[in-house]
């Protein structure tokens, strides 16, 4: 096996060009597994942690962003423990899940970029990605930059819209403009594989709601019924402007939707019955939990 280590984002798509053998490493959290499992025994390993350019992020104002809003540019090498520290005001749903991402030193080491390549359902940061509306970068030698919805990155279990010859360069997250919940459920409270897992997205700008499902279909998913469903509600209702709490049967109905939009397996972290029930109920309690900060906001701007 060969072991290639570009150190210029130029050199890591000419190699990706050359060796279309080779499996991308970021962090390396997925893929030493695979190796030391013997899952996997690709040609060569393409070790980007010496690229530069792929650890860097920035904040853009709107000019060419997503939706022409404010958006954070996350480099693809851009570990989980810098989310933390550095963008939970900007990320807060994708700042949540970091915080849920193995140990502090796979948080150290690993990556949405990565997270993104290996595809799982169940990885962490595919529902704030979802919720959030983000759009990844991928680029080629031979065709240049390309975007993707990350409602339409995932194409497979484990198999993603990424191109042979393509690298992911990074994702374009929208910057918040409301209260953002994520919701895991594992087999214990922390290093653990995702049962099942839910983030949701308030966006009072466009009096819309983000959705995002894990680990309870094949691939990572948006309820867009429930999303329309809930926003729709809200907006019958005149809630968006007023200070009422979000009614429970309404919370509860957002739940079911959510629940409904999910196509779960029985493995052995747990039954398919057990995810549907586990994400109304999570579904429910983030609807709740982000309401009851969106009123918090309104008190405080008022």
């Amino acid at each position: 096996m060969d072991f290639l280590q570009p150190t210029s984002w130029a050199d890591a798509l000419a190699v990706r060009a050359e060796r279309r053998d080779a499996v991308p490493i970021a962090g390396g959290t997925d893929v030493m597994v695979d190796l030391n499992f013997d899952r996997r025994r690709p040609g060569a390993l393409l070790d980007l942690g010496r690229v530069p350019e792929l650890r860097e992020w920035s904040v853009d104002d709107g000019a060419g962003g997503v939706g022409g809003g404010s958006w954070v540019r996350l480099g693809a090498g851009v570990p989980y423990s810098r989310i933390i520290d550095d963008l939970a005001v900007q990320l807060p749903g994708l700042a949540m899940a970091a915080r849920t991402v193995g140990s502090p030193q796979i948080r150290i080491r690993g990556t949405v970029g990565g997270n993104l390549g290996s595809a799982s359902p169940a990885g962490d940061a595919h529902p704030p990605l979802l919720a959030a509306g983000a759009v990844i970068e991928v680029e080629s030698a031979a065709r240049g930059v390309r975007r993707i919805p990350a409602a339409e990155f995932y194409t497979g279990v484990k198999r993603s819209a990424l191109d042979e010859d393509e690298l992911i360069a990074g994702v374009l997250v929208p910057t918040a403009v409301g209260p953002q919940q994520f919701c895991k459920v594992g087999t214990r409270n922390a290093m653990v594989i995702a049962v099942s897992a839910f983030a949701c997205a308030l966006h009072p700008d466009r009096r819309a709601v983000g959705t995002g499902i894990g680990s309870a279909a094949p691939t990572p998913r948006r309820a867009r019924e429930a999303e329309e469903f809930l926003a729709g509600e809200l907006d019958a209702a005149g809630l968006w402007d007023s200070r009422a709490e979000l009614p429970e049967p309404l919370a509860r109905a957002f739940g079911e939707r959510v629940a409904a939009a999910s196509s779960p397996i029985d493995d052995v972290r747990g039954s398919a019955a057990y995810r549907r029930h586990s994400l109304s109920v999570m579904a429910r309690r983030a609807a709740m939990w982000a309401w009851a900060q969106y009123q918090h906001d309104l008190r405080k701007a008022a």
